[in-house]
């Protein structure tokens, strides 16, 4: 071998390799493509035939062995390195580990959830209408004639498809409710679901949630509606909160109230958010105008009822003490987290270390 040694001396310098660097320097010097071994075969060609056999089958055997010796040594040091590696990298078990983070429901979602409980514990069910409505129902039907202001074009999201329209409010199901009840009493009912009105303030918002309720059956007066609203607002808010009702106008209700309760960020003080009142309105509601029962189906001389609607932001704000309900729909996840994962019975789980 040209400027070699003997294979015993090739095999020494393999076994003396200390790293895997060191090793495939050895491996691209003898049977690289450039190396000495490859380059001896190389010349088999220029040699005659009897010394081209003789000479192939040397360097042939020369080859293996060198590929033999490099491989026991690869693995001679690749073990080595992992050795050295549970020597000096021991994991440290004392160090504590990374919490994952869990997402929880949005407050929107717990407030919309917490609300169903309270009526389907006092013996609502539920009910859903489509967001996209036929004017009849969304306006019509609940008593709103097509000269009234809310059927302005500024105040309601209309779509190309003519007499139908995104519904500005939930009421609607109240008819649709009334209809699949085909007379049957009684009919007490919650819809929640999404709403949509050309509002955008700190208290309001082109999209929001609201939650409509609504009672028909016989002998059912403005009392029974104040003693529902009284006892939902000391379920969701505490035992502590303090309730009016004001006297409003709503062409679906005749009489009509507006539901007043505390201020959460003033404590009823007085402030930004309540207008200085120190009172939040949270719902409007009403005795279900004559109208609107025989849209549905129902006698007015026979059957009464009663009705409300509220936007879920509303009472979030209440929840949780905000002053800007446009907040809960950045998706700011830093902010999301400032509420608590817990949904328990208690008002007091409800509650945000914002507030």
């Amino acid at each position: 071998m040209e400027q070699g040694g003997t294979l015993e001396a090739i095999q020494q310098t393999i076994r003396q390799a200390a790293t895997l660097d060191e090793l495939k320097e050895i491996r691209n010097q003898w049977v690289g493509r450039k190396g000495r071994i490859t380059e001896q075969m190389k010349e088999l060609s220029r040699l005659a035939p009897d010394l081209r056999r003789e000479r192939g089958a040397e360097l042939n055997a020369w080859r293996e062995s060198v590929l033999a010796a490099l491989t026991r040594r690869e693995e001679e040091l690749v073990d080595l390195e992992e050795r050295r590696a549970l020597v000096h990298e021991r994991l440290d078990l004392t160090i504590p580990g990374r919490r994952p983070e869990v997402g929880l429901l949005h407050p929107l979602t717990r407030v919309r959830r917490r609300i169903e409980d309270v009526f389907l514990r006092l013996g609502f069910s539920l009910a859903y209408g489509p967001q996209v409505e036929s004017e009849w129902y969304n306006f019509e039907a609940l008593n709103i004639p097509p000269d009234h202001p809310a059927r302005d074009m500024q105040d309601s999201f209309f779509v190309d498809v003519p007499g139908l329209v995104l519904r500005t409010h939930t009421s609607p199901v109240q008819i649709r409710s009334m209809q699949r009840h085909q007379g049957k009493l009684p009919v007490k009912i919650i819809a929640p679901g999404l709403t949509y009105r050309r509002d955008d303030d700190a208290t309001h918002v082109p999209m929001f949630q609201q939650v409509e309720g609504l009672v028909v059956d016989e002998g059912i007066s403005l009392a029974d509606l104040t003693g529902t609203l009284t006892v939902m607002a000391q379920e969701l808010f505490g035992d502590g909160v303090d309730t009016r009702f004001r006297s409003s106008y709503f062409p679906f209700t005749e009489p009509s109230v507006e539901m007043d309760v505390t201020c959460a960020v003033c404590r009823g003080a007085g402030c930004r958010v309540c207008k200085e009142t120190g009172w939040v309105e949270i719902l409007g509601s009403g005795v279900v105008h004559p109208v609107v029962l025989e849209n549905g189906g129902y006698d007015p001389s026979i059957v009464t009822g009663f009705a409300f609607g509220m936007g879920i932001e509303r009472i979030a704000m209440r929840i949780f003490g905000l002053d800007d309900l446009r907040l809960l729909y950045q998706n700011d996840v830093r902010y999301l987290d400032t509420f608590q994962s817990g949904e328990g019975d208690g008002p007091g789980d409800f509650k945000s270390s914002l507030a």
